[in-house]
């Protein structure tokens, strides 16, 4: 899977552990590995613009998603009776567009940290890329019964594991700077020693001559 983030919120962020919830929900419904999503993080102005143009409804929202290709969302543990395969196909999933300022807002009325809410956010805006909706109760009942399993899948199999792989890399990424900075003093204060040497046999040098 590859999944891009970027953050043009102003907000720090956990962009590796919203990739992660990401790759764990694509893989989790079934999605072809080469499939790619994008996700957006924008401030509340931003939001609120492309809330109005594209909604048209005024203020910020939370999530927004925009397909780029027509997909048939599987169940979770499998097919419909008569689907085909889902996920033959790579291709661009769309646009996941999070505004991390209202995410706050609402992970303080959840009673949850606002990472949280935005994972919660991101497996929301995927399902619409999907298919999903919830304009109708029954796809009110299968929207957000799928993303609570997602949820529940990805806090009691997939966080740890992330965690644990964003931890070594990151072990991983010091440990390189470090390796470079050594290196790069070592070869610092050998050219600084050869050129002493240099400079002191110049030296040498130069008296020799003046006392022939």
């Amino acid at each position: 899977m590859s999944t891009d983030i970027a953050n043009e919120s102003g907000l720090a962020v956990d962009e590796a552990g919203l990739a992660a919830v990401a790759r764990f929900t694509l893989d989790q419904m079934r999605i072809h590995p080469l499939a790619e999503l994008s996700v957006l993080l924008v401030d509340e102005r931003t939001m609120t613009e492309l809330h109005e143009r594209w909604m048209g409804e005024p203020g910020p929202t939370d999530v927004l998603a925009f397909p780029m290709d027509e997909l048939r969302p599987p169940h979770l543990g499998g097919n419909r009776a008569g689907d085909p395969e889902p996920g033959d196909d790579p291709g661009l999933l769309g646009d996941v567009v999070l505004c991390p300022q209202v995410a706050a807002e609402q992970a303080v009325k959840a009673g949850h940290s606002a990472q949280d809410e935005l994972e919660l956010l991101t497996v929301h805006g995927i399902l619409h890329l999907l298919g999903y909706d919830h304009a109708e109760p029954e796809e009110h009942a299968a929207m957000f019964g799928t993303q609570d399993q997602l949820l529940k899948a990805w806090q009691t199999a997939g966080r740890e594991p992330a965690e644990r792989e964003t931890a070594e890399r990151e072990t991983a990424e010091r440990e390189t700077a470090e390796r470079e900075t050594a290196e790069r003093e070592t070869a610092e204060r050998e050219t600084a020693e050869r050129e002493t040497a240099e400079r002191e046999t110049a030296e040498r040098e130069t008296e020799r001559e003046g006392t022939t």
